[in-house]
């Protein structure tokens, strides 16, 4: 489980978070939905201690974050809104391997992982590139798989469908749907919830910083225009 309590970020005098309090339990699929601005990419930068909170804390199946940051990632997968700002290998392959070979595996289960992460993304055969030379719709879909590689318990991906064509785009849906029937926690930032409706679990809309909305798709579906969301 994910347990966010009384958290708080600010960026000198602007408080982005406010007093935010949220839990995603194990296998569920939340969207964090919002205009620019309110603190989305904020709010879930905490949950595998990329931010440190100004106040509260998060938890990551019950250890505080800041207790284990080693944990919390390994349990958290990110993948970020802009790809580049996680890439850490200069080919396709090598990148997506990183994690698991940091987790301590043999060759093989390493090599198992990467070849199921980019078949899902639909990057097979392509280990050798360099992502440099890769298109931005490409580089989204190698962090993706880089995330996938780590099966992690809890998979957090800020706007995952930036850049990506319509195939690419359900090859992704498909792979997420999969992780979450699977038991694998979801929480996808987003501003367009057409992709992921169906798939949603619970819908968290922010305002300012504030958490404005909460509930399931059917609640909340009526209310999203007042709180700055387009429903799908």
């Amino acid at each position: 489980m994910l347990s966010v309590r009384r958290l708080t970020h600010r960026y000198g005098d602007t408080v982005a978070v406010d007093g935010v309090s949220l839990d995603v339990a194990d296998g569920e699929c939340v969207l964090v939905a919002g205009a620019n601005g309110s603190g989305k990419t904020t709010l879930v930068r905490h949950l595998n201690g990329l931010l440190e909170p100004d106040e509260g804390e998060v938890l990551v199946n019950g250890t505080p974050v800041d207790e284990d940051v080693v944990a919390a990632r390994a349990s958290v997968g990110m993948v970020f809104q802009d790809p580049r700002d996680g890439f850490v290998g200069a080919t396709v392959g090598s990148d997506v391997a990183f994690g698991p070979e940091n987790l301590g595996l043999p060759r093989e289960a390493v090599d198992e992982r990467v070849t199921e992460a980019l078949e899902a993304v639909e990057l097979a055969g392509r280990r050798d590139e360099r992502i440099g030379d890769l298109s931005g719709g490409e580089q989204e879909r190698v962090a993706i798989a880089a995330a996938l590689a780590m099966r992690p318990d809890h998979l957090v991906l800020d706007e995952p469908f930036t850049g990506l064509d319509w195939p690419a785009r359900q090859s992704v849906l498909d792979r997420l749907r999969a992780l979450h029937e699977a038991g694998t926690s979801l929480v996808v930032v987003t501003h367009d919830l057409r992709d992921v409706w169906g798939l949603a679990d619970r819908v968290v809309a922010m305002r300012d910083g504030e958490v404005a909305l909460r509930g399931t798709p059917g609640e909340v579906r009526g209310d999203l225009t007042g709180v700055g969301v387009r429903p799908p």
